[in-house]
């Protein structure tokens, strides 16, 4: 960081109010490569070998845990060609064991995939001739049973996933040698035991497709340096270049401040231009929040947060400090989900789109927290390709303008990398630190169990000369 400039550990000291050690911890801090090969997001090897080393071996989020609350609720995940059948078989066990199950989504019998989508039932019938399983997988009836004495039932019951659940989400893990998920997790149910995910609802679910790979959309979520030219409404009121980023093992983490001034402006603004830019309000918007006297707009955010929150937490939001109520501190846990920290209900989940290794869905959920009874969650919304995020402004308020703008530049990057002379992409080493990390986890997985990468050059192809 350049001499001068108040890294985020400074910031930290003039908080109004005491600030929890997991603010105050800091991770590894130089990890990952500084080069990533162009093929990683274009060759179609590497989606074929991530659905053999990554999407087949790793622990990721199938869904929210409230979607399966009642015995026989379903919830149906699809990962690049694979899909996947989860099914609430029973309680939990008072041990916490989780009474979800989940099976490959499809038919012992033909194949056909046992259900569509989610919904209630009292058995998993296949719809094509009507081979039956309990609620655990086990086989119940044949249609002419008399037709496949070849057909042993207590050797027909449906093969299951790993499952388990963290932060009202279900994960699943397809390979049944895996390490259990909180191993896998780390550090990261520590990080949010302040703020405890299971104790959200999902206030907005909106899926959007998009023409680029699901790695480099994901990434463009990673940090802040492209707040400078993508978003630049928001300089005023965002510390971009004073962001910390950290590392801690599958878990990549940036917090950046809210309510100051990036230090990369050329003018100094006022405590009210800060805040309004922290609030992302347009020339044109009524002021939503006025700075009093002898305030500070990085104070007012944060009491404003504060006070929204108190119907929720109580005198509990009051012990928040600025920096938990204001900030955006956004993670990532590998490979491809997205929870943010402090009391923003930002979620993101990035995934290929079905097979093809060119176009990705990007997820937003927004994880609102309650007091009493949980919420029923919000319906998904789903946007096309040629959709904008400005179609779901009834759900994700201004961030719905914000998404625009990113995806602005993907399927511009996706272009650009078809037509660069360049054989890799170059990372900055510190504010692109999570992105490192990501391709560093990804060697692990991926390249190093398959050798793709051990006869590529990341070196520039050479160059025609000039004229």
């Amino acid at each position: 960081m350049p001499a001068g400039m108040l890294t985020y550990q400074q910031l930290l000291d003039s908080d109004s109010r005491p600030v929890p050690e997991t603010l105050r911890r800091v991770g590894e801090t130089d990890i990952g490569p500084t080069t990533v090969p162009v093929a990683r997001y274009l060759d179609r090897r590497y989606h074929e070998l991530e659905k053999e080393h990554l999407w087949s071996k790793v622990w990721q989020v199938a869904c929210r845990a409230d979607q399966l609350e009642r015995i026989g609720d379903t919830a149906v995940y699809d990962i690049a060609d694979r899909s996947y059948l989860l099914v609430r078989a029973r309680e939990d066990g008072p041990d916490g064991t989780s009474g979800i199950l989940a099976f490959p989504n499809a038919c012992l019998h033909r194949g056909r995939a046992l259900r569509d989508g989610p919904g209630r039932v009292d058995e998993l019938q296949c719809s094509f001739h009507g081979f039956c399983w309990s609620l655990r997988g086990r086989l119940k009836r044949i249609p002419s049973a008399w037709d496949f004495p070849h057909v042993v039932p207590d050797e027909w019951e449906l093969p299951r996933l790993r499952v388990d659940t963290w932060g009202g989400f279900v994960f699943v893990n397809p390979d049944p040698d895996c390490e259990p998920l909180r191993d896998f997790l780390g550090v990261l149910p520590k990080l949010f035991e302040r703020w405890p995910l299971d104790r959200r609802y999902v206030r907005a679910h909106v899926t959007k497709r998009i023409r680029s790979n699901w790695k480099l959309v994901q990434e463009a979520f990673m940090e802040s340096y492209h707040v400078i030219t993508t978003h630049p409404q928001l300089l005023t009121g965002f510390g971009d270049a004073n962001s910390q980023y950290d590392v801690f093992g599958n878990v990549a983490r940036a917090i950046s401040p809210r309510g100051v001034a990036s230090p990369l402006l050329a003018w100094e603004p006022t405590e009210q231009e800060m805040l309004d830019s922290a609030l992302d309000r347009r020339i044109d918007d009524p002021v939503i929040l006025e700075v009093g006297e002898d305030a500070t707009a990085r104070r007012t955010l944060a009491d404003s947060a504060r006070q929204a929150l108190r119907a929720v937490l109580g005198e509990a939001a009051d012990e928040l400090c600025d920096a938990e109520a204001a900030d955006s501190y956004f993670l990532n846990v590998f490979p491809n989900i997205h929870p943010w920290g402090g009391y923003n209900q930002i979620f993101y989940r990035f995934r290929p789109d079905g097979d093809d290794h060119e176009a990705c869905l990007m997820e937003v959920m927004l994880l609102g927290p309650y007091a009493g009874e949980r919420p029923d969650p919000a319906p998904e919304v789903r946007l096309g390709a040629e959709d904008h995020w400005r179609d779901a402004t009834e759900q994700l308020g201004s961030l719905a303008r914000v998404f625009d703008q990113d995806e602005f530049n993907l399927e511009a990057v996706q272009k650009g990398l078809r037509s660069t002379w360049r054989g890799h992409v170059t990372l900055s080493r510190y504010q692109e630190l999570k992105v490192r990390h990501f391709h560093q986890l990804y060697q692990r997985w991926v390249i190093d169990l398959s050798g793709i990468e051990s006869a590529q050059s990341v070196e520039p192809p050479p160059q025609p000369a000039r004229p």
